[in-house]
């Protein structure tokens, strides 16, 4: 196999376009109220109903109790989330977030996190991508950015960093 038939050879990017840089948001901590089950446990959805919450940073408050995390099982086990929350900040403005994103592990981890058990991070993969909408003019920058986070789930609800892509 020659170097260049390696799956591991360098990737070209092009030159003209920045490069991807991180800025930290906020650490968004969320209280999960209830689990709902729509289907088998095995295949369906399962939904965290969102019972409040808080995140501190760049931007700090409360998450108000209500949002749902829409959770898609798949074949492999893994889980597809699809959230949707309102953040109060300090000053009392609304915004509106939503994320997406992927919780996937070996079956014996996936099993640990859905009794409820406390799994390290970095024994799986939760990943997700988030977009804000408010009509607080202060904030009004948060409706152009693009954030990606890391997390975990401890057994009250997930813990994400978020972070701005530059």
């Amino acid at each position: 196999m020659s170097a260049s038939d390696s799956p591991f050879s360098p990737i070209h990017m092009s030159p003209d376009l920045p490069s991807a840089r991180l800025r930290p948001l906020f650490t968004l901590e969320l209280n999960i109220s209830a689990v709902l089950r729509v289907g088998s446990a095995a295949a369906g959805l399962v939904i965290g109903v969102v019972g409040g919450g808080s995140f501190e940073g760049r931007v700090s408050g409360n998450v108000l109790a209500g949002g749902a995390d829409w959770q898609r099982i798949q074949p492999d086990g893994s889980l597809r989330l699809d959230c949707r929350i309102i953040l109060e900040t300090s000053m009392k403005q609304l915004v509106a977030m939503t994320y997406r994103g992927i919780r996937a592990g070996t079956p014996d981890v996936l099993a640990r996190l859905a009794s409820g058990q406390a799994v390290a991070a970095d024994e799986y993969y939760l990943r997700v991508e988030a977009s804000f909408e408010t009509g607080a003019s202060e904030l009004a920058w948060l409706n152009r950015i693009v954030c990606v986070g890391t997390g975990m789930r401890h057994p009250t609800g997930p813990i994400y960093n978020l972070f701005e892509l530059l």
